[in-house]
């Protein structure tokens, strides 16, 4: 991703809050034998290591298409975007842009035991569960358990340490305040390119901006 001085998200924190914010994630790798090869999964920050280290599992026989654990991968994770309309600036000329905030991250994965995976399964579901009203937990019933066993076998637990990113907030951040606030307005209406989520990211980058000019 090339990146622009303006945009840079290069804050550590800052890439741990859009992880943990927006946990579906896209592993890239390239393979000796398939070339490419991309794949979707839930990720969740191992929050007691030093730097950032993610925690997933892949089902089988995704271990070994990406031949995980031989090479680097990179693993995408991206929030809010949507179309910025040339409309929403002023009458100068102008064009359309898209605004986004996502992070490459690289590292080579560290493929766990089947102990460790179990214990990366039950974190996950116990992340997403935590937000229901009646969670569901993986040892939550003894039926529950042995099924929880069985399926497991079918998947691979990954520990992936970033050795390096790449992340990028486009937020507006090159437009005056002015039309940053018809822009949050707009993506607030109702309009074909409406986007509560991303008028609130955008809303969040600015007030810092905002409050370190004064």
């Amino acid at each position: 991703m090339r990146q622009n001085p303006s945009f840079t998200l290069a804050s550590e924190e800052g890439v741990k809050d859009l992880v943990r914010a927006h946990p579906w994630a896209t592993i890239v790798s390239m393979t000796d034998a398939s070339g490419l090869v991309a794949s979707h999964y839930p990720v969740l920050l191992d929050e007691d290591a030093d730097g950032i280290v993610l925690l997933t599992h892949v089902g089988k026989p995704d271990d070994l298409v990406h031949e995980l654990g031989r090479h680097e991968v990179l693993v995408i994770v991206q929030g809010p975007h949507g179309y910025i309309s040339p409309g929403w600036y002023d009458q100068n000329p102008a064009v359309p842009t898209w605004n986004f905030v996502t992070a490459h991250l690289h590292g080579t994965p560290e493929v766990l035991d089947a102990d460790e995976n179990l214990r990366v399964l039950e974190a996950l579901v116990d992340h997403f569960e935590d937000a229901m009203p009646e969670p569901r937990r993986m040892r939550g019933t003894t039926e529950n358990s042995e099924y929880a066993d069985r399926i497991a076998a079918g998947t691979v637990g990954l520990r992936i340490p970033i050795t390096r990113f790449v992340a990028k907030n486009k937020m507006s951040q090159n437009r005056p305040d002015a039309t940053v606030d018809r822009i949050i307005a707009e993506l607030e209406g109702d309009g074909p390119y409406a986007s509560p989520a991303l008028a609130a990211e955008m809303r969040r980058t600015h007030e810092v901006l905002r409050a370190a000019r004064r």
